[in-house]
């Protein structure tokens, strides 16, 4: 093949038309992978941060029997073995969360429980080891662990993450249609062309590698503009998340190896366009050549 025979099929390009959608698909995609990514590693922060986190729960109306009982209870999960640290929360922090609802003159007129924060030992029956200690302590005080209160968060992050890998599934479906669309189409538009090259000597493999060319060159233009793109919203958003100081927010950065997965997608964009491109080509041809 020579250069003049390239540029014979080079001819009907139609305004780079395929070139700016793959562009838009690329940087849909790559806004996808980076949501997925971004919301399953602040899943993954959420379960380290809760893993083992619990509070103990002290009630009782009398206030000199709550603090006394709370003392016993504390001293009591000092000892176990199921517990690795044990914290009472301060009253001045109890009133400082409740003051929004109870206001600043009803906290002495009403039992607040004392709380104990824990954190569990790492042994599958640490728990209920936990909830035995307190029912011979004081069997009023219940335990909370922090993973149950936060579960419906842990599923929301998780539906989110699977959505939004479902999402670069389909992009990368689409962008393998359109490149199928775009091969066809140049197929019909140099039949004769083709006809006249394989009467010259040209194989199908040859004239296949001309449209993978052609198809590649249309691809890695979309990938530079969609990727840069992409990788400029991604970047502002995560600088965005990291200003927030939001301790669930910034467990959603997506840390060295989503950045070299963010990075890499034009690249393997470029490379599923030329593979479809090349592969739908030669199966025409052989069918119909």
């Amino acid at each position: 093949m020579t250069p003049s025979t390239t540029r014979v099929l080079d001819a009907a390009r139609q305004g780079r038309v395929m070139a700016w959608v793959l562009a838009i698909m690329l940087f849909l995609t790559i806004l996808a992978a980076a949501a997925a990514i971004g919301t399953a590693a602040a899943a993954g922060a959420l379960g380290r941060e809760l893993a083992g986190r619990a509070t103990v729960q002290v009630t009782a109306a009398d206030p000199p029997v709550r603090q006394a009982t709370a003392a016993r209870v504390l001293a009591a999960l000092r000892q176990s073995s199921a517990v690795r640290h044990a914290e009472p929360v301060p009253a001045a922090e109890l009133e400082r969360l409740l003051g929004p609802w109870l206001g600043e003159a009803g906290n002495d007129d009403l039992p607040i429980p004392a709380l104990i924060d824990i954190d569990l030992a790492d042994r599958v029956d640490a728990v209920e080891r936990v909830r035995t200690l307190l029912r011979q302590v004081a069997p009023g005080a219940t335990l909370e662990r922090h993973g149950d209160a936060m579960a419906p968060v842990g599923r929301l992050l998780t539906s989110f993450t699977t959505l939004a890998v479902v999402l670069v599934a389909l992009m990368a479906t689409a962008t393998g249609a359109v490149v199928v669309l775009a091969a066809r189409a140049g197929l019909d538009a140099h039949r004769t062309t083709i006809e006249v090259m394989h009467g010259l000597g040209a194989t199908d493999v040859q004239v296949a590698r001309l449209f993978q060319r052609r198809i590649a060159l249309d691809a890695a233009l979309g990938a530079l503009v969609g990727g840069v793109a992409a990788w400029i919203v991604v970047a502002v958003l995560g600088w965005q998340v990291a200003a927030a100081g939001s301790q669930l927010l910034g467990g959603a950065a997506l840390g060295q190896g989503g950045w070299i997965a963010i990075i890499a997608l034009p690249f393997v964009f470029v490379a599923l366009a030329a593979t479809v491109a090349r592969r739908t080509v030669t199966a025409s041809l052989a069918r119909t050549l």
